[in-house]
């Protein structure tokens, strides 16, 4: 795993901000999801469709059935477990980035949720695929989870249909609604497809009404506004505005100014200072850090550094114009050709054509 997705796997794992990125896309900003309320869970999906890890039981004729998902918990990558048929069939196993369990209360209702996160520093160009793999998996541990509990205790089973038996899904039993966002952690505009109709050729509307469009939630720091950047209750506003900002100095201490949050806590530096390659000292000390006058101290010293610089660059230009001046004068009072004395400039003083001939347009003011 690479030093980004370190850093932003462990920034968005905190609650405040994984609530506040949540609260964003479905409220709109408004603190309806409370972090206190957030579990996180295991993100390994490992499904196993159309395959029985275990028995699933026996029918009522006493045939041996198979549940249709199955979860895989181990560690490895890929199993062969036995199938229909005594054939071996592949466990299936996806790393999502974070998930949580979440309690959300609203209107005096409760609902229970699962929230994905992935963090992309490069656009993914499959992302829809990609996300709709994860929670189709998801819904599979789900099904496959709640028949497990039921064959454990056979009393589920009374006076209930073969269709619920075989497939040990009751009729009442619920799936968690999965919703996965992702964060994109670049400068530069998400070109990606968000759904799987884009990711697609064909574009014959009555096909495409046969095609489940799965679509992704992203948050793309390029594409946000001022206004959508402060609905953030927490350094999110501030990682991703710097990141929106980061190709103009201008804008992002403007920015960095009008903060309403003076300080942002050290996860969030480690982000921006990965991200966007800004050298901002990170204290294991300290607990948080006044951005603007962060930069502003970095701009400061790169500005006093370029004009120390210049100095020397200047006075350096200084002794070699004069060089070129005195040699100008002197090839052509020994009456050299233009050319002759171009090709001794850049000879005598290490210099290029152009940087030759522009100290003749200055100094060889007589007629060659």
């Amino acid at each position: 795993m690479g030093t980004a997705d370190m850093v932003t796997k462990e920034y968005m794992r905190e609650n405040a901000v994984f609530a506040d990125a949540f609260n964003y896309l479905i409220y709109n900003g408004k603190k309806v999801i409370d972090p206190a309320k957030l579990k996180e869970i295991d993100p390994t999906e490992i499904a196993l469709p159309f395959g029985d890890e275990e028995k699933a039981g026996e029918d009522k004729k006493g045939k041996v059935q198979e549940t249709e998902w199955s979860s895989v918990k181990n560690g490895s990558v890929r199993k062969k477990t036995a199938g229909r048929a005594g054939k071996k069939t592949d466990a299936v196993q996806k790393y999502r980035d974070i998930l949580k369990s979440a309690v959300i209360k609203q209107d005096e209702k409760m609902s229970y949720v699962l929230l994905g996160i992935e963090n992309q520093t490069d656009v993914h160009y499959a992302m829809p695929v990609r996300n709709a793999i994860y929670d189709a998996l998801q819904y599979g541990r789900q099904v496959a989870d709640i028949a497990a509990e039921h064959r454990r205790n056979k009393k589920d089973f009374t006076g209930k249909s073969n269709g619920e038996y075989l497939s040990g899904f009751l009729k009442e039993d619920c799936i968690k609604p999965v919703i996965t966002l992702v964060i994109h952690f670049g400068a530069e505009e998400w070109d990606g497809p968000l759904s799987l109709h884009e990711m697609m050729s064909v574009s014959d509307i009555e096909i495409l009404s046969f095609v489940e469009n799965y679509r992704i939630h992203l948050i793309d720091p390029a594409k946000l506004t001022e206004e959508q950047l402060n609905k953030f209750s927490t350094s999110m506003r501030e990682v991703i505005g710097y990141i929106k900002y980061s190709k103009n100095k201008d804008k992002l201490l403007e920015f960095l100014r009008t903060d309403t949050h003076r300080s942002i806590e050290m996860n969030a530096v480690r982000v921006i200072k990965t991200i966007t390659n800004t050298p901002i000292e990170v204290s294991e000390e300290e607990e948080e850090i006044e951005m603007c006058k962060a930069i502003e101290d970095l701009i400061a010293e790169s500005e006093a550094r370029g004009r120390a610089e210049g100095e020397v660059r200047g006075r350096a230009e200084g002794e070699t114009r004069g060089e070129a001046k005195g040699m100008i004068e002197i090839c052509l009072d020994m009456s050299f050709s233009k050319e002759d004395i171009l090709k001794k400039l850049q000879e005598k003083l290490n210099i290029s054509l152009q940087q030759a001939g522009e100290y003749f347009e200055m100094y060889g003011k007589r007629t060659v």
